[in-house]
């Protein structure tokens, strides 16, 4: 009887639940969202977790497709989340996709030692076994070669400033089938642009679209991007750049799809070289590199 009464209270707020983000699929697990703490105790949902879910659920169907294009490619899926944090992502897109196929792994790189403990402790209790955290940034993750085996789909939701660009060196070394970031905070670019900001107001009038320190941020923010994906085309894949949600839910919105393809875009390398030099970025060649190009620029 009381269990009876128990797993009636527990469709009751998987119900509620679902009333409140219909974009849910049936058969989530909503213990493993409490036990996230993105829902609480009584199945309610507050705006940030919302927020921050919704982002996650809009990123698992970008790379939900990649998953069944690698099984049916290779039988078999690894998919590796750097910077991964409490690993919402993983737990997620284990639960939402993995479990049913039953087969695949997610690995999570993460630095912060006590981030991955817990998230082993909690994929031991809910038996999600294919789940590998790995305590290590992500340059860490790339000299020691701690994943094993084909690695199929490279993902990083947030990973902050050049830990990007680290997720991309992670993916050209194993050569992934897919990428999929959501770059935040890109700092670096911006830094250059400011320390060579003088020089560059009197060789050119186009500095003018990075001369107000607002413009340096935002110019940095966007070149870093777009030499991302510049490095990408150049290194074999096919990019795509969409919205990951509504601007409404994150200010860091931009995500980049990269699928490969094989063939390098050699146009892609040229025009990467030539944004460099016209914004004075050298500096940054060996960041945005494409595989296999030289360390310096010519």
């Amino acid at each position: 009887m009381l269990t009876s009464l128990y797993d009636a209270r527990m469709v009751k707020k998987a119900l509620s639940l679902f009333e409140q983000m219909p974009e849910l699929p049936v058969g989530c697990s909503v213990p493993l969202l409490q036990a996230l703490h993105i829902v609480t105790r009584d199945a309610r949902i507050n705006q940030d977790s919302r927020r921050k879910l919704k982002q996650v659920a809009h990123l698992v169907r970008f790379i939900e497709p990649l998953i069944h294009e690698a099984v049916a490619r290779r039988g078999d899926v690894t998919v590796v989340d750097h910077g991964a944090g409490k690993s919402y992502l993983g737990f997620v897109l284990f639960d939402w996709v993995l479990r049913a196929l039953e087969l695949g792994r997610v690995e999570g790189i993460e630095s912060r030692p006590e981030l991955v403990a817990r998230s082993q402790a909690l994929a031991q209790t809910f038996g999600f076994e294919r789940m590998g955290f790995h305590a290590m940034t992500v340059k860490e993750a790339l000299s020691q070669q701690t994943i094993q085996g084909p690695v199929d789909i490279v993902t990083a939701l947030h990973a902050c400033d050049t830990a990007t660009d680290d997720a991309l060196d992670f993916a050209l070394h194993h050569d992934a089938q897919a990428v999929v970031v959501v770059p935040c905070c890109q700092a670096e670019a911006a830094a250059v642009l400011r320390q060579n900001k003088a020089l560059q107001l009197a060789k050119t009038p186009l500095s003018e679209l990075w001369r107000h320190p607002l413009h340096t941020r935002e110019m940095g923010s966007q070149v870093t991007n777009v030499l991302r994906c510049l490095r990408l085309e150049a290194s074999g894949y096919q990019v795509t750049v969409t919205e990951l949600v509504g601007w409404e839910h994150a200010m860091k919105n931009e995500l980049i799809i990269a699928k490969r393809v094989g063939h390098a875009k050699r146009s892609a390398q040229t025009r990467l070289q030539e944004i460099l030099e016209t914004m004075g970025l050298q500096s940054l060649w060996p960041r945005f590199a494409p595989k296999g190009a030289a360390s310096e620029l010519a």
